[in-house]
């Protein structure tokens, strides 16, 4: 076919390659002078899909995208002609088992993510990212090429949900499953391209297509720390973060990839997904107030002791009257005179000393008592009362201490007349 006109302009000069779809030539157009790719049509294709793709090209115009110059049909063969990329492809410059050089391939995927911005901005994801399909002109630029099963977002797609699309060393895991492509397989994609980039190799290789969609699917890479220790920090960030499994977690299209490579880091996922611990207990103690007007810590040693007492107190008063309903009054020389005193209702701190002379003095006059009279019959004794409860703590400090009194003995009788 070498030398053959197609459309009565293009004029084929050596075939650069074939598969299922079409054939690709070298070809010059004879009315402007210039090399240009012309792709035919495969003979047992789907012309639907040519037409798409050329649908596809059609409505992108960008530096880092293969511009389509037309598009005809020629003896019943549908082809395009596209720009003539002279510089090959990125599978044809990486060696295996050697990462490609840092500074290259940090511009040669800014202009991949710039392409794949602009395609995505206009509703069109490649489905198909690979390096056969990254070519480079004739001064090194990056270009997208073969957008053969892209699909134009708001038209009917050219195969089922179910159909495995892509290459199936670089497809996203949700491809791999039949599922829809979005922007965000195009970003998987890119992060395998990537991967390949820094380490030389591919984050899965295996034997066949379907052990290679299913490691994809389940499997998670092996870091690119791990893999080559020196690699630039920043572009291992984004590949790693294009190769989440989940589309909601990766940078959400080409425009977040050309943020995260200008910037150094990724982009936060637009649906991230957050495990967090329980949340703490803050304990806010009752009572709680500001340091101002706070009465000194040393006060409330003190006023624990001072209740305690008191409440001791009580207790032997309520024993005292106890017993005495129980016994004979003592005689006069058992029971120390002692003048009546008032029965306050409350005492300052001061007070406790007090406390304690008189509880010890009501204690002496009960058992004096007990020694010296002959009581009656003694009746079953009552039951020893339980222990006071003692208050909760209070919040606040008083400054007076309420100290149950005990109850005086009534005086002595007069003594007897003197015969």
């Amino acid at each position: 076919m070498a030398d053959e006109l197609v459309g009565g302009r293009y004029k084929l000069v050596v075939r650069l390659g074939v598969g299922g779809m079409s054939e690709v030539w070298a070809a010059d157009d004879v009315e402007l002078d210039r090399r240009v790719a012309l792709k035919l049509l495969g003979r047992d294709a789907d012309p639907a899909r040519f037409e798409r793709e050329a649908q596809a090209v059609a409505a992108l115009a960008h530096p880092n995208i293969c511009r389509l110059f037309d598009y005809g049909e020629a003896e019943g063969r549908p082809f395009m002609v596209l720009e003539y990329l002279g510089g090959g492809t990125l599978e044809d410059r990486l060696i295996p088992g050697e990462p490609y050089p840092d500074e290259e391939t940090e511009r040669i995927a800014g202009e991949i993510a710039a392409g794949l911005a602009h395609a995505h901005a206009r509703g069109l994801v490649h489905r198909d990212l690979k390096p056969a399909n990254v070519l480079f002109d004739d001064e090194g630029v990056t270009k997208i090429a073969d957008f053969g099963i892209a699909r134009l977002s708001g038209s009917g797609t050219l195969t089922e949900t179910g159909t495995l699309l892509g290459t199936a060393a670089y497809i996203s895991p949700e491809q791999a499953q039949g599922l829809p492509a979005t922007t965000a397989s195009d970003v998987y994609s890119f992060g395998v391209i990537l991967y390949r980039m820094l380490a030389g190799r591919l984050p899965f290789e295996a034997e066949s297509p379907i052990e290679l969609a299913r490691l994809h699917i389940q499997e998670r890479p092996s870091p690119l720390g791990e893999v080559r220790r020196d690699a630039p920090p920043a572009l291992a960030a984004v590949a790693e973060a294009s190769l989440a499994k989940d589309p909601d977690a990766r940078p959400v299209d080409g425009a977040a990839l050309v943020d995260a490579l200008s910037t150094g880091k990724p982009p936060p996922a637009d649906a991230p997904t957050i495990v967090a611990g329980p949340e703490p207990t803050l304990v806010i103690p009752r009572g709680r107030r500001s340091d101002r007007g706070r009465r000194p810590v040393w006060l409330l040693p003190l006023l624990v002791g001072v209740l305690l007492l008191g409440a001791a107190a009580a207790g032997v008063g309520v024993a005292l009257l106890v017993g005495r309903s129980h016994h004979s009054t003592p005689t006069p020389s058992s029971v120390a005179r002692k003048p009546p005193r008032s029965n306050p209702t409350t005492a300052p701190i001061t007070s406790a000393p007090t406390a304690r002379t008189s509880t010890a003095a009501s204690t002496r006059r009960t058992t004096s008592a007990r020694t010296t009279v002959t009581p009656p019959p003694t009746p079953t004794p009552p039951p020893t009362p339980p222990p006071p409860t003692l208050p909760p703590p209070p919040t606040s400090l008083p400054t007076t201490v309420t100290i149950p009194g005990t109850t005086p003995p009534p005086p002595p009788p007069p003594p007897p007349p003197s015969p």
